[in-house]
């Protein structure tokens, strides 16, 4: 192992690449192709914007991953992956948006010479990474193989996190801290949303001390007034204006580590509403973290924090929280277990969630989030030092 460029020790991805082969294993592969670029970095170290092309990580049930992309990001790959350059491959350029060849033609010529030709071979069907027509190609490609759906199977093995990446949690934490704290305090009538939003972006990226602020997988998220009703809308040129609520959710970023976290702006004088409604999600998310503990279960935190919703005569739909740690865009969530009543998921020391009980209503918004840690003994741990609070400036 090149431990020079690994991010993390080799103990650590014998540990992963054991879990995942346990897995594969159960699931009867013999080779799994993994496109998420999430899964390619928690198995290799691999890091690179080029995952608007085809490319992935071939785990056999023996032996070192390969890395397998574009010739010109195989170089790439020398300067991330832990790997020795032997197990790293690259398909030329004439494959790239090419309308009479798919670099799958390549990946199945690759898994034949590897002896995979008649194997049984897991693909992550539900993708944002793997199309369509790149499956396609490779059943074409690939006749007397089978390929089979192993969607979230390397997911699945990352929902409990080692000490190694619970200290890059923590370090995205203090930048998470950093860039939320720079959005509250510079929140104010007639600043613009992009002045703001690129402050916040400055901050997170310049980090803090030696860790530096890498990008997150999610762009801030910074809705004002009736916009702060939906939950996914961005920024934009407009001045921030007085008697208007403001959400921030936002999260630092380390080494592709995350940390999520929202609080809340008014300017000026909130309606008796909103406090109304703060006192109740502040109770419930109190309500949350006690349940969040080792043996219970995703669904305990959700409905504790509903009995305390229903209680205050609040009603609310949708899930609550979801795993976090490594990730890429589109998303900094693990696409696994949910905080929801109907997920049965039983939670482990080792575990990280976004808990996000935001509330959207008829003409605001009021989001206040944490991401918290499963700990082996008690409630479960807020990974960020922001005060839990509707934050009111006049």
């Amino acid at each position: 192992m090149r431990q020079d460029i690994a991010p993390f020790s080799a103990r650590e991805y014998e540990r992963r690449i054991s879990k995942t082969r346990a897995a594969m294993a159960k699931a009867g592969l013999e080779v799994l192709l993994v496109t998420d670029p999430s899964n390619q970095a928690w198995l290799t170290g691999y890091d690179g914007w080029s995952f608007y092309v085809h490319q992935g990580v071939i785990l056999g049930l023996e032996g070192a991953p390969i890395w397998w992309g574009r010739a010109m990001d195989a170089l790439g790959a020398g300067r991330t992956v832990w790997m020795d350059a032997d197990h790293i491959k690259g398909y030329g350029d004439h494959y790239v948006q090419s309308t009479t060849l798919h670099p799958m033609e390549d990946l199945a010529t690759q898994l034949v010479k590897m002896g995979f030709a008649k194997a049984k071979i897991g693909v992550e069907m539900e993708n944002y990474y793997y199309s369509a027509k790149a499956h396609a190609v490779l059943h074409s490609a690939l006749p007397n193989a089978t390929l089979l759906d192993a969607t979230a199977l390397v997911n699945w093995q990352r929902l409990v996190k080692s000490h190694e990446e619970i200290g890059f949690i923590r370090k995205a934490a203090r930048i998470t801290e950093k860039v939320v704290r720079t959005a509250i305090d510079q929140a104010a009538p007639g600043v613009r949303k992009n002045d703001l939003v690129a402050d916040i972006m400055h901050a997170g990226i310049t980090g803090v001390g030696d860790d530096w602020g890498d990008y997150p997988a999610i762009v801030p998220l910074t809705p004002s007034g009736l916009d702060a009703t939906a939950a996914h809308l961005t920024w934009n040129g407009d001045p921030m204006r007085a008697g208007e609520a403001t959400f921030f959710e936002l999260s630092g970023c380390y080494r592709r580590y995350h940390a999520p976290l929202s609080r809340t702006v008014y300017l000026g004088t909130p309606p008796d509403e909103m406090l109304r409604a703060e006192a109740a999600q502040i109770e419930g998310i109190e309500a949350g973290l006690e349940a969040a503990r080792v043996g219970n279960r995703t669904c305990d935190i959700a409905n504790a924090f509903m009995q305390v919703l229903a209680k205050h005569g609040i009603q609310r739909e949708g899930r609550m929280g979801y795993p976090i740690g490594l990730s890429y865009p589109p998303d900094w969530g693990e696409r696994t277990a949910s905080i929801r009543a109907e997920d049965k998921t039983v939670l482990e020391a080792g575990m990280t969630f976004h808990f996000m009980p935001a509330l959207w209503m008829d003409s605001w918004g009021l989001e206040t989030t944490e991401t918290i840690l499963i700990t082996p003994n008690g409630p479960a741990e807020a990974l960020c030092n922001i005060e839990r609070k509707l934050f009111v400036k006049g």
